[in-house]
């Protein structure tokens, strides 16, 4: 993980995530998965771009499957954000870095 970039886990998602005062970009992904890797460098540009503004992460389906699962996260990757505990946008697949920062942008 780059610098910027928290490791989320199921034992952690609500005190670090949910339970966040900042909103949280959360990238949900696997080490298998193709496009996930294609979009790893987007994640790092965010958790970079907007340190102390807003937290950036990854979940990795495979080691934490309790979070995926109760947010039905059926293909990856999907990036969800967060803000105030609640889901305010969702993006499957390979994402821009232009719509995910706007996103987050929106929520600040």
């Amino acid at each position: 993980m780059a610098g910027n970039v928290v490791e989320f886990s199921d034992a952690g998602f609500q005190s670090d995530v949910i339970n966040s005062d900042q909103p949280v970009l959360v990238d949900f992904w696997a080490p298998w998965c193709g496009p996930c890797k294609l979009l790893t460098p987007t994640i790092e540009a965010l958790a970079t771009s907007f340190a102390g503004k807003a937290r950036v992460g990854k979940v990795n389906i495979d080691n934490n499957p309790e979070v995926a699962s109760s947010l039905g996260i059926s293909s990856i990757p999907t990036v969800i954000l967060f803000k105030g505990g609640q889901i305010v946008d969702r993006f499957v697949g390979v994402t821009p870095l232009s719509k995910l920062s706007a996103a987050i942008d929106k929520q600040l």
